[in-house]
């Protein structure tokens, strides 16, 4: 690997008078780099690759001893052009700069400044990666771009996810390409990462988008009609591919999303962008995904969750019936840790009374990714930092690398994609938390959405929002409960909020419609059409907007002298509200309107008031509807009429009028003759309408009639898949119950699994053929020093208190021969052990591994040294002894005899080893006696006293012996043998 000429500006700090790099701190990038174990290679290829003008700060954050001090700065400076520095309490950054966090400190970040601490105690391993991203993230929102490395452990998932939820990019090295993944797997599993690339394509994408061109998004507030065409082109690309409308999402994260997605792929306007989207379909997944934030964790927020446990859940609890199931729902619920979390509160308060209570949980969100790991359950172990140990041990349960939500609250909840703004939601909820989603939707969507909560909820149900939001103009649907945590409860109302599940916007509220709300300050009134305000306000007539069903939608001027609400439930129907003598005109114009004509007038109509009677004109005008909606508006005009004048009676009428008849006689008749014209006329339309209606009635009879017969017949479809279902039904429950058992077996077979490879106390390590650690017993972490942190990593890079040589040959012997092997080898503290390796076979009688097994045999070991010794101590005992000794075996063989007894009867080696005693010489010591004496000695554990022998000798002559035995221990464990000693007795008495 080639080596870059190191130059002394790398150890070099940045020049106070250099005013133009001063004057970039405010807006250059800043890169957190996160390692660990093997981050070492990874670091120096990203260096190595990374161009040295980049103008960007980079600052390296490494798990490293805090034992020993770090030759990591010198090691890094080799492979980069770039100045690398020590990180040093308040060293202010600079681009193209790169620094290194000293071991044992905690590093974050303030206002471009380095800050170094004590490093936190923790209940897990340190997080100082999490840490300093966080900061970074707070610091430096929309410039921070996070990157992690190899390593082990989930340190630095959380901090990608700030990053990422700040406006920042994130990467993560390719899994395959590192030395240790858990760390890059871990923030791709929590779905904080950008980018997923190895070490050399992290420095080329942080190259393009240091040397790319700069986006230029319009700001929020632009009414540039080319800015809008293209972002409304945008929104309906991500429309069609995700499904989802972003037209009126939070302006500011769009534009930091996009503007961030634009430098990523190197394109400076919005035109080229859109026509990017075009081209690649599956850039707009990503942006899709980059525009919905997932910022959650468990119990944020704790003291909410303290609230509903101790105002919320019992009210609920207080008068519910039984079998009725408590429901709470989570829109925008991310990866699922807030419906986790509101499941443990309600576990917590019902305690034992948990398994008679039902409780349906509902958790919704845009983002299929972060729903299946809600669905899945499993959590780095970071989040150990947001619970107590005793919800840890109780509701998670610990796998490799994390931990997983208890089966009995995954059980509870249901997960599923929706769009809470066009879905329709879930009914007859308890509790609604919606806890930082609103922050993301204008007032427009905000609208819209309080009134689907207020739907979904039960008389008295509870909304819980975030810190930073309201119900706004919604209060008249909620009322406040906790104005610090921000608790609601539904208010019960006399009307029905207006609740729409496909999102159309509208027109009064298109931004398009108000070109000029942009500009700054108030606009400026424009006097023609204030005039025409004013005199409209003041000469128009009064009168109101109706709907096809003839409610009120708006009043326009004194509608007083002819509308009246009537007392009892409150009304806005024209109909009901008109005053007497009007409601059978207003029906009779609208009617006509409704048929044909766009405007019918009425005039001389009789209305009666608390005034008397009197004369008004009636005019209804149809009103141009907008084409996205079927439904016609009527404007109804009310205006005095005036009275006849007096020379309107025709000349000659007194001659014409009968003696002894009165004007208003004539007046009376003339007022019944119009009633009967109007009445004539109103019974007419009705007879029309009701021809209409009967033609309508009998045609939809008809229809009627043949949908009954189709209904029959597929109600006796219905039926028979109804047969059929149950029994497919049957069926799925006896083999539902058949699996619960088999998990049942399953779960008190791996338990008792878990206690005998507890009590057996014997270290047994399971290695795969990579040797790479599974599993462990409880007793490996005494004999080898094994952690939980130590799964996944090779017997290669541990370092053992054992002397294991050539541990992969004898790994390998075992794997390819099929053989167990077996060593005795010794540790440092002078502790024997016997290591065997026999391979791991699975059910199937497939290799998968290896089993590696240390048992104890210092005690063995002691016990046979002190017996060696001891024989050997015997051994040469007899060795030295004047008397013949011999030593006899079960059938009186001859297994060993001292000098003594070859020099006193003259006797070999050769002739006396493994001969029987009673063959020995020519047969002396053949007596019937002392041969039953001898064979009793070892079953029964008799001895041999004074036995007396005589005998001739062919060159020894005669001679008196005397015999003693007993029994003794042979040299194997287990086997017993007789010590015969001979005492020459001759000559005495």
């Amino acid at each position: 690997m080639s080596k870059k000429p190191s130059t002394r500006k790398r150890y070099s700090t940045p020049r106070g008078g250099d005013v133009e790099r001063i004057a970039l701190l405010d807006r250059f990038p800043v890169v957190g780099i996160g390692a660990s174990a093997g981050g070492l290679p990874a670091l120096q290829t990203l260096l190595e690759s990374l161009p040295s003008d980049t103008g960007m700060a980079f600052v390296i954050v490494q798990h490293l001893s805090p034992d020993h001090e770090s030759l990591l700065p010198s090691l890094l400076a080799m492979r980069t052009a770039m100045p690398v520095l020590e990180a040093r309490e308040g060293l202010a950054l600079t681009p193209d700069h790169v620094y290194v966090s000293p071991p044992g400190t905690r590093l974050t970040l303030e206002r471009d400044t380095l800050r170094l601490g004590q490093a936190r105690a923790t209940r897990g391993p340190p997080r100082i990666i999490d840490e300093f991203l966080g900061s970074l993230a707070e610091s430096a929102p929309g410039r921070a771009i996070g990157v992690i490395l190899s390593g082990t452990g989930t340190d630095g998932t959380h901090g990608l996810r700030a990053i990422r939820s700040a406006g920042g990019t994130t990467f993560a090295q390719d899994p395959a390409s590192a030395d240790f993944d858990a760390m890059p797997r871990s923030a791709i599993h929590a779905g904080g990462v950008d980018h997923v690339l190895p070490p050399e394509g992290i420095a080329a994408a942080l190259a393009r988008l240091a040397h790319g061109p700069r986006a230029t998004l319009p700001p929020p507030s632009s009414s540039s009609d080319m800015s809008a065409q293209d972002l409304s082109r945008i929104f309906h690309l991500l429309h069609t591919r995700t499904g989802v409308d972003f037209t009126h999402y939070k302006p500011s994260t769009i534009h930091r999303r996009m503007g961030q997605r634009m430098r990523l792929r190197r394109t400076a306007r919005l035109a080229d962008y859109a026509r990017y989207l075009e081209e690649y379909p599956e850039e707009c997944e990503a942006l899709g995904q980059d525009l919905l934030i997932h910022v959650t964790s468990f119990f944020r927020d704790p003291e909410a969750f303290e609230a509903l446990k101790q105002h919320v859940i019992p009210e609920r609890f207080r008068e519910r019936t039984p079998g009725n199931p408590f429901r709470l729902w989570v829109p925008g619920c991310s990866t699922g840790e807030e419906v986790y979390s509101l499941l443990i509160c309600l576990m917590e308060y019902l305690g034992e009374d948990i398994a008679t209570t039902s409780i349906q949980a509902f958790g919704t969100d845009l983002s299929e990714p972060a729903l299946a790991q809600a669905r899945t359950a499993v959590y780095p172990e970071s989040i150990a930092a947001d619970l107590s140990p005793e919800r840890l041990r109780r509701f998670f349960v610990r796998t490799e690398g994390g931990y997983r939500i208890h089966k009995s609250l995954r059980d509870l909840c249901i997960f599923a994609r929706q769009n809470v703004v066009a879905d329709p939601p879930f009914s007859r909820m308890d509790l609604i938390s919606c806890r930082n989603v609103l922050i993301y939707l204008d007032p427009v969507l905000q609208k819209k959405v309080l009134p689907i909560f207020h739907y979904a909820l039960n008389p008295g149900g509870y909304l819980l929002l975030g810190n930073s939001e309201t119900v706004g103009a919604s209060a008249d649907l909620f009322s406040l409960v906790d104005r610090r945590h921000k608790l609601y409860r539904k208010k019960s109302v006399s009307y029905r909020p207006h609740l729409s599940f496909t999102y159309r916007e509208p027109v009064a509220e298109r931004p398009e419609d108000a070109p000029h709300s942009s500009r700054r300050g108030a606009p400026e009134r424009d006097p023609q059409r204030e005039a025409d305000r004013l005199v409209l306000a003041s000469y128009g007539p009064p009168g109101v907007i109706v709907n096809d069903a003839l409610e009120i939608l708006h009043f326009r001027g004194h509608t007083g002298p002819y509308l009246e609400p009537l007392p009892g439930a409150a009304s806005l129907n024209l109909l009901k509200m008109a005053r007497e003598g009007l409601a059978l005109e207003l029906r009779t114009a609208i009617r006509e309107v409704q048929r044909g004509p766009s405007r019918v007038r009425k005039e001389q109509v009789r209305v009666s008031g608390r005034e008397g009677e009197r004369r008004i004109n009636l005019e209804v005008n149809l009103l141009q509807a907008s084409s996205s909606t079927r439904e016609h508006y009527y404007l109804v005009l009310f205006e005095e009429a005036p009275e006849p004048p007096a020379s309107a009676t025709p000349r000659g009428a007194n001659a014409q009028t009968p003696r002894g008849q009165r004007p208003t006689t004539r007046q009376e008749v003339e007022r019944l003759h119009e009633e009967l014209r109007t009445a004539r006329q109103h019974l007419q339309t009705l007879l029309q309408e009701q021809e209409t209606t009967s033609e309508q009635l009998r045609a939809a009879h008809e229809e009627a009639q043949s949908s009954n017969e189709e209904l029959q017949s597929t109600n006796e479809e219905l039926e028979t898949a109804k047969e059929e279902l149950q029994s497919t039904n049957e069926e799925l429950t006896t083999l539902n119950e058949e699996l619960q058992n088999r998990n049942t077996e399953l779960s008190q077979l791996n338990s008792d699994l878990n206690n005998l490879l507890g009590s057996t106390q014997i270290a047994t390590v399971t290695l795969g053929d990579d040797l790479r650690i599974r599993r462990f017993t409880p007793m490996a972490h005494e004999v080898l020093g094994l952690t939980a942190g130590d799964v996944g990593r090779s017997l290669r890079d541990l370092q053992f208190p054992l002397e294991l040589p050539d541990l992969e040959r004898a790994v390998s012997q075992a794997t390819s021969q099929l053989l167990p092997f077996e060593r005795e080898i010794r540790a440092r503290d002078g502790h024997w052990y016997s290591l065997r390796l026999r391979p791991y076979k699975t059910l199937d009688n497939k290799l998968d591994g290896v089993v590696m097994t240390l048992l104890d045999i210092s005690r063995l070991k002691h016990s046979l040294d002190e017996a060696q010794q001891a024989s050997e101590y015997a051994e040469a005992i007899v060795e030295t002894m004047h008397e013949p000794f011999l030593v006899l075996d079960g059938h009186l063989r001859v297994l060993t005899a001292n000098p003594a007894f070859y020099a006193a009867f003259q006797a070999t080696e050769a002739r006396t080893l493994g001969q029987p005693i009673y063959q020995l010489g020519n047969g002396q010591w053949d007596a019937p006696q002392l041969r039953v004496l001898l064979e009793e000695i070892l079953p029964r554990n008799t001895r041999l006293r004074d036995f007396l022998v005589e005998h001739d000798f062919e060159q020894l002559g005669h001679r008196r012996m005397r015999l003693n035995a007993r029994r003794i221990s042979g040299r194997e464990v287990g086997t017993q043998r007789i010590l015969l000693s001979i005492t020459d007795v001759t000559g005495q008495t």
